[in-house]
C-alpha cells in the first residue's frame, strides 16, 4: 500500500559487528511506504536468541560470518499487529496478530541452511527491534490465538528449532512415553523440554547449577544431571532410561563440545539433533564413526520451514502451552541491557503451573494488548 506512513519511532541498529556496544538506539526512525508484497507491523514484543548475540559479534569465522551492514535493524524474533498490507498480499489484513519467521522469500517447505540464514531477519534483512517494521509477507505467520505478545515473541527462532528437532524428521516424531535428553537452560533446550512434556514424553536435562536443576524439574524434567560435576554425562544420563537403552531423541546445543556425550546417550536407531554452537571449540573433533558404533541418526538442522512454523503455532494453541518468560522484561530503550543479560546467561523463566514453552529474554514495547 504505497504512501502508508508512520510517526517517528524508535529502533535499534547495528553499526558494527564488534559486540553489543555496536547497537545504537535511533529515536526518530521512519518508514515512508509499503511495497506491494510487504506488510507494515506495529511491533509489540521481541525476544533475544543466541543468534542475535552471534550477529552482534560478527558471527564465527569459517562457520557463519556477519559482514558489517551499518543501519541494519537487529533482532530476529518478534510479534505485533499488522497496520497495512501491500496490494499483492492476500494472507494478512490490518488488525491481524502475527509472529515473525526467520527466512522470507523461499517456499513454505524449503529447509533452512547456513546460506539462507545469511538473509534472515536481523542478519541480512531488517529485524524486529523496532517499534514499526516493514517485512516481506513471507517473513510472517499468524500468531497463536492463546498467547500474549510477549509469549508469542519467543516462538520463532529457538521455539521453532526445538519443534523441528522433535517433529521435523518424518517417521521419527517424538511420541508419548519416549525419552528425550536436553542440554542446559537456553531457549532451544527449555522449549524442547516443554514440547516433549506436552506430548507425554519423559525428559532428562543437563545443567550447571542446583538452582537451575530445581527450575528444570518444575518445568517437567524427570531427572537433571550437573555437567560440571559429571563432565562425561552421556552414559550416566543413559542410565535413567528403562533398561539403560538410551534416548529416543537428544537435542544437542553444544556442537563439538557436547556431541560426543550426546552420541553416548542416544539409543540404537535414536536421533541426535545437533542445532547449536554454544559449547564453543572442542579439543578434538567428534569422530563420526561414533554414530556408526551406536547405529544412530545424527541430524543437523537450522530453525525450521515456514510450514513447520505454522504447525508449531497450531501445536501451541492445541496444547495450551504458555511460554515461560525471564524474570526481567525490558522496555525497548533498554534492549542493550537485555543483550548483556543474555550474554551473561542470567536469564531463566519465572514459573507457574501453566509455564510451558521456552525461556528467552523479552523486550516489551509497552503497548496495550488487544
Amino acid at each position: 500500500m504505497a504512501g502508508t506512513e508512520t510517526p517517528r519511532f524508535k529502533q535499534w541498529q547495528l553499526s558494527t559487528t564488534l559486540g553489543i556496544d555496536g547497537l545504537n538506539l535511533v529515536e526518530d526512525a521512519s518508514i515512508a511506504q509499503v511495497g506491494d508484497e510487504e506488510v507494515l507491523v506495529e511491533m509489540h514484543a521481541a525476544s533475544l536468541n543466541f543468534l542475535d548475540l552471534f550477529v552482534a559479534k560478527g558471527g564465527q569465522p569459517g562457520t557463519l560470518e556477519q559482514q558489517p551492514n551499518p543501519g541494519l535493524v537487529t533482532g530476529c524474533d518478534g510479534s505485533g499487529i499488522i497496520k497495512a498490507v501491500g496490494a499483492a498480499v492476500k494472507d494478512f489484513a490490518p488488525g491481524d496478530r502475527i509472529v515473525t519467521h526467520l527466512i522470507g522469500r523461499i517456499p513454505d517447505d524449503a529447509k533452512v541452511d547456513f546460506d539462507s540464514l545469511r538473509s534472515s531477519l536481523g542478519m541480512g534483512t531488517n529485524g524486529t527491534l523496532t517499534q514499526y517494521g516493514k517485512f516481506h509477507h513471507s517473513n510472517l505467520v499468524h500468531a497463536p490465538r492463546s498467547l500474549s505478545f510477549e509469549q508469542a515473541a519467543t516462538l520463532p527462532c529457538s521455539g521453532l528449532t526445538a519443534y523441528n528437532a522433535l517433529f521435523g524428521l518424518g517417521g521419527r516424531q517424538v511420541q508419548r512415553d519416549q525419552w528425550v535428553l536436553v542440554q542446559g537452560t537456553g531457549g532451544v533446550s527449555v522449549a524442547a523440554l516443554q514440547i516433549a512434556v506436552a506430548v507425554g514424553a519423559h525428559v532428562v536435562a543437563t545443567t550447571s547449577s542446583a538452582e537451575k536443576a530445581v527450575k528444570l524439574e518444575i518445568l517437567g524434567a524427570k531427572h537433571v544431571l550437573n555437567y560440571r560435576d559429571t563432565p562425561e554425562w552421556g552414559v550416566p544420563a543413559r542410565a535413567f532410561t528403562p533398561g539403560k537403552v538410551g534416548f529416543d531423541h537428544v537435542v544437542d546445543i553444544g556442537g563439538d563440545a557436547t556431541l560426543g556425550e550426546s552420541v553416548k546417550a542416544v539409543k540404537t536407531d535414536g536421533v541426535v539433533s545437533t542445532i547449536g554452537l554454544l559449547g564453543g571449540p572442542a579439543d578434538q573433533q567428534v569422530p563420526m564413526m561414533a554414530a556408526f558404533q551406536n547405529a544412530c541418526i545424527v541430524r543437523g538442522l537450522v530453525a525450521g520451514t515456514r510450514q513447520q512454523m505454522r504447525d508449531f503455532v497450531a501445536f501451541v494453541d492445541e496444547k495450551g502451552m504458555k511460554p515461560a518468560l525471564d524474570d526481567m522484561v525490558f522496555g525497548i530503550e533498554d534492549a542493550r541491557k537485555a543483550y548483556w543479560r543474555q550474554e551473561r546467561q542470567q536469564h531463566f523463566p519465572r514459573w507457574s503451573s501453566s509455564c510451558t514453552v521456552e525461556a528467552l529474554q523479552v523486550v516489551r514495547y509497552l503497548r496495550e494488548e488487544v
